[in-house]
């Protein structure tokens, strides 16, 4: 048995259903710009807000936003004389766990070539106005072995001396879970 199709008279004006999945998946691959921030203040420089002892605390979300993990940071922050960046990060979990991570800075034509020991694809570190990209594959703790994110990181200063940072992670292009923290400056005396 045969069903009629309609003729293109009856059936309307119809998207051809790769035009409609195309448009789909680049509606889903939307996202900010730092450029949509070029003219936010307060202004972040790198240099000057990772300068120093900074303090962070925050969270950890698994895919469904549920929070799975808190922790502190402690983070001490230098420049050197030929303009990279140090970063020394120690990160306390909740459940006891100790983490450490140094991230070097080091100048590129379009911002900070962003390296650490666990991080096995590099990122560059951008800017504009008050917020900060960075996108980087991590090696993280996972059972009793590893597993490499992908962290799309985005920081926001929100005054001189306090920064938002969210970062999404995700594996095969999945989104897998969030860290949500704020990371202040600590006062010098």
């Amino acid at each position: 048995m045969q069903i009629p199709r309609p003729s293109a008279e009856q059936a309307g004006p119809r998207l051809p259903l790769w035009l409609l999945l195309s448009v789909l998946v680049l509606a889903g691959c939307a996202g900010p710009s730092l450029d949509d921030y070029s003219d936010r203040e307060p202004q972040l420089v790198p240099e000057q807000f990772f300068d120093g002892e900074l303090s962070a605390r925050g969270v950890v979300k698994d895919w469904s936003g549920t929070v799975i993990r808190t922790f502190d940071a402690d983070i001490n922050a230098s420049w050197d004389a030929r303009g990279v960046g140090t970063l020394d990060e120690v990160f306390r979990f909740d459940d006891g766990e100790v983490q450490t991570r140094t991230w070097i800075l080091t100048a590129s034509d379009d911002g900070y070539l962003a390296e650490a020991g666990d991080v096995v694809e590099p990122g560059t570190m951008r800017w504009q106005g008050n917020a900060i990209h960075m996108n980087y594959v991590l090696r993280v703790p996972y059972g009793d072995g590893t597993i490499d994110v992908r962290m799309d990181d985005w920081m926001y200063l929100v005054t001189p001396n306090a920064l938002i940072n969210q970062t999404t992670m995700s594996k095969w292009g999945v989104d897998v879970g969030e860290v949500v923290l704020v990371i202040t400056k600590n006062q010098q005396e």
